[in-house]
């Protein structure tokens, strides 16, 4: 049943589907015969409606057929419609013979076919089945056209990222003979010096030379000839033979489980590297060579000590003794905290931290059996996943305990499991406090005029810090200090 607002009754067909699934047919003529025959010879494939009103225009529809007598009323609502819409939108004019003819404007500027009536059903049916595939088909392109000019701007967009990371990053090809480059980014020129011209094509294997490990190669070319990732640091050399150092990322690509590429991301590490090396012969002079110097200026305060008799030696001399005691105290701390920072971070063996714990407490309870060392424990498990937390926690209870000059030092330890399974622990002192300026260092850190004097408190901070935690320090209501470090959960 149709209703001159364009509203439809649904039908149901035989094969199930109803005129809401199909493609909407707008008959734009009064109700009456010619009306009644289009309908009831197109309802079996199309959703049809009958309409008086223009703005039903603006509604969706596949095909309208339009009556010759309604034509001069919405000849200017046809011609704005089919130019708001990309795709074609079919109109169809009905009327007698001579209809064609009897129109004043150029019918063709607006419709696509003309009926002339009587029309026989098989021939209607035809005309209007060839004007729907054809809307259909244009509204396919269309989608498929958008889709494709998204995705192209899509590309456009990640090529433009790449080439302008400020990591150098290189693309290979695996099915092809040698693995060869296929894609470099600007960075990439601008770190080696090559051209994308003169390297596509080649092996990543151009820029290794001389000082090259072959270990490292050797890692790199089974971890690809594996289809796995992998991460080395690498000597490299750019175009005009200067060496360099690269840290080297890789990855394979897949698709379907099929590695189809390689991407591959370059950072300049030389500086870090010198730095480290630099970082090793200090550590390496100060553990060392400074520990060697202060026994020959410790003999020789004993030698000295020797000249004179008893209570006659100068007090320089205890002047200088305790100053080589501090420094040969300061050459160890360095140590133990370069071989506790360079081990800390994820563990691959998380740890119960509580049971750990209990046992550091009793060492710590022999080492200083004049202190007082108690703790307040969560009753469930509390398992870590950071090494070196517990060499942060030991320093924390050490140091507060030997800047207490009370005979007898108190220290608490505090431990509890939030919700989110973060771990928040807390070493409570009775002592003199912190210094200001030694948590301004760690807040702000060191500068000429401003450093730390003691290392316990950046070995702390480095531990945590690595690991993704928390790190600080606050005033007890004791007067003494609280030094709180949360890790988080084990992934």
């Amino acid at each position: 049943m149709t209703h001159e607002s364009g509203v439809t009754e649904e039908t149901r067909h035989d094969d199930g589907s109803t005129a809401a699934d199909q493609p909407r047919v707008l008959l734009f003529m009064p109700s009456g015969r010619n009306s009644e025959r289009l309908t009831e010879t197109l309802r079996d494939r199309y959703r049809v409606e009958t309409t008086m009103d223009s703005n039903d225009l603006d509604r969706a529809f596949a095909c309208c057929v339009v009556a010759h007598t309604e034509f001069d009323r919405i000849a200017d609502c046809i011609g704005a419609e089919r130019e708001a819409t990309d795709t074609f939108l079919p109109f169809v004019l009905l009327g007698p013979s001579d209809v064609a003819e009897t129109i004043q404007s150029n019918v063709w500027e607006y419709v696509d076919d003309v009926l002339e009536l009587p029309v026989e059903p098989a021939e209607l049916r035809t005309r209007i089945e060839n004007l729907v595939e054809r809307r259909r088909t244009a509204v396919e392109l269309e989608a498929r056209s958008q889709e494709l000019e998204a995705t192209v701007a899509d590309l456009r967009l990640k090529e433009r990222a790449m080439d302008e990371a400020p990591v150098g990053i290189t693309i290979t090809d695996p099915s092809r003979e040698d693995n060869p480059i296929v894609y470099v980014n600007e960075r990439f020129e601008e770190l080696t010096g090559y051209e994308s011209a003169e390297i596509t094509g080649q092996n990543c294997r151009v820029l290794q030379g001389a000082d090259t490990d072959p270990e490292t190669r050797r890692r790199l070319r089974e971890r690809i000839d594996a289809e796995q990732p992998v991460s080395v640091d690498i000597v490299n050399y750019r175009k005009n033979g200067v060496r360099l150092w690269n840290k080297v990322d890789i990855s394979p690509v897949r698709d379907d489980g099929t590695v189809t590429n390689f991407v591959g991301f370059q950072t300049e590490i030389t500086d870090r590297k010198i730095r480290e090396r630099r970082l090793n012969v200090l550590n390496r002079v100060l553990s060392h060579n400074l520990k060697n110097k202060m026994n020959v200026i410790e003999g020789h305060v004993a030698l000295l000590r020797e000249e004179y008799d008893g209570d006659d030696a100068p007090n320089s001399l205890d002047t200088i003794e305790d100053a080589a005691v501090d420094l040969m105290g300061l050459a160890e701390s360095v140590q133990e905290t370069e071989h506790v920072i360079s081990t800390a971070g994820p563990t691959q063996a998380p740890i119960e931290l509580i049971d750990h714990v209990i046992g550091l407490v009793d060492a710590l309870k022999d080492r200083y059996p004049e202190a007082t060392i108690t703790t307040t424990l969560p009753d469930e498990p509390c398992t870590v996943g950071v090494t070196g937390l517990l060499a942060a926690i030991e320093e924390a209870v050490d140091n507060a305990i030997k800047h207490d000059e009370s005979p007898t030092p108190s220290v608490e330890i505090r431990i509890e499991k939030r919700a989110d399974g973060w771990i928040d622990i807390e070493i409570e002192d009775e002592g003199p406090g912190i210094p200001d300026e030694e948590i301004e260092v760690l807040e702000r850190g060191e500068t000429p005029l401003n450093h730390a004097e003691r290392l316990g408190l950046w070995q702390i901070y480095w531990v945590v810090t690595k690991a993704g935690g928390r790190f600080a320090v606050s005033d007890a209501d004791s007067g003494g200090s609280v030094v709180s470090l949360s890790v988080p959960p084990v992934e």
